[in-house]
């Protein structure tokens, strides 16, 4: 089992940087993957990033290619998003997921934090 915090989330402009920060309690995070997603209003839950265990292997959506970063720190047990370039569409509620299979693909999470929200204004 692992627990999961999201925080980080707050209004920013647009072209504007954040960094989320996810902490993980609990045994083993070096066991998981991990990976961000995001929620707009009205909308489904989408695929945002994902990294592997060691941090070797990183995945994106296509829209935050070349804007976003995925990163871990094991010996802090935190997983990080920094998102730059930030556009209004980037606005949604930012969710934390971990998952004992590979990182390369996007389904499979089985634990959630909270979500934290970002809003990106224009």
């Amino acid at each position: 089992q692992v627990q999961l915090v999201e925080s980080g989330g707050r209004l920013v402009q647009a072209g504007g940087s954040l960094r989320l920060s996810c902490t993980a309690s609990g045994r083993d995070f070096m066991r998981y993957s991990m990976g961000w997603f995001r929620q707009a209003p009205g909308k489904p839950r989408d695929f945002v990033a994902t990294i592997s265990w060691n941090g070797d292997s990183t995945y994106y959506a296509e829209s935050v290619k070349d804007r976003f970063t995925i990163s871990r720190d094991n010996d802090k047990n935190v997983v990080y998003l920094q998102m730059n370039s930030l556009k209004p569409e980037d606005t949604a509620v930012y969710y934390c997921a971990a998952k004992e299979g590979l990182a390369q693909s996007p389904s499979g999470f089985g634990f959630w934090g909270q979500g934290t929200q970002v809003t990106v204004s224009s």
